[in-house]
């Protein structure tokens, strides 16, 4: 069952949206693939490769502050998973809103991406409904940079880094609740398909979301 503050984030989300969830999807797809090009475009400042090498998935969203409900944010994204042959699976769609983020005070939008250190991690996303970032999966502020290359070493299940108006940085993002948005992922992939079939490779991807598998296995 949902909570509340999944529900609150699909309101947030899509109260005056007119698209279809097609098209809601296949815009989450489009801008998680930008928001990786952002991260990676400076890379003094960037999620060191390594890191995303080693990664076993990502969840990539974006999330924007309003002022209407709750603590008025909520936010969208993707979460997609390395395979065990290498390649990548199709996104699965997810969304955050309600109480968190309290360190944005005064950002409209920010961009996250939060990778995935671990088989647990992933299926933790799998398995569909909610996920609290923190507890059990340790999210940690992620290294950054170049620099950072030759010393990384997996410190805790997630990593997470934001960027917001041009400032990218390492953040923490525990007791954030994220949670699967199964009538995107039904939508998107145009059958009764679960995260656990799309994020464990079970389904095709669909062509829309080749352009960022590709950017992805450049990793």
């Amino acid at each position: 069952m949902r909570t509340v503050i999944s529900l609150l984030a699909v309101g947030l989300l899509t109260a005056c949206s007119t698209t279809s969830p097609r098209e809601t999807m296949q815009r989450d797809v489009d801008q998680a693939t930008a928001i990786v090009e952002r991260f990676q475009a400076i890379p003094e400042q960037s999620i060191p490769p390594s890191v995303i090498k080693a990664s076993r998935g990502l969840a990539i969203m974006t999330v924007t502050k309003g002022g209407f409900i709750v603590s008025g944010r909520g936010g969208s994204g993707v979460v997609i998973a390395r395979l065990p042959g290498g390649g990548w699976s199709g996104p699965s769609a997810i969304g955050t809103g309600g109480a968190g983020f309290g360190f944005q005070a005064g950002v409209e939008i920010t961009e996250f991406v939060i990778v995935l250190n671990t088989p647990a991690a992933v299926d933790a996303f799998a398995k569909g409904g909610n996920v609290t970032l923190g507890g059990n999966l340790s999210v940690a502020a992620g290294p950054i940079g170049r620099s950072a290359e030759g010393s990384v070493a997996v410190g805790a299940a997630m990593y997470s880094y934001s960027r917001s108006q041009g400032l990218f940085a390492g953040v923490s993002l525990e007791g954030t609740v994220i949670g699967t948005r199964d009538e995107l992922n039904r939508d998107y992939y145009g059958s009764n398909v679960t995260s656990t079939d799309i994020l464990t490779g079970r389904v095709r991807p669909p062509a829309g979301a080749q352009r960022l598998i590709s950017l992805l296995s450049k990793y």
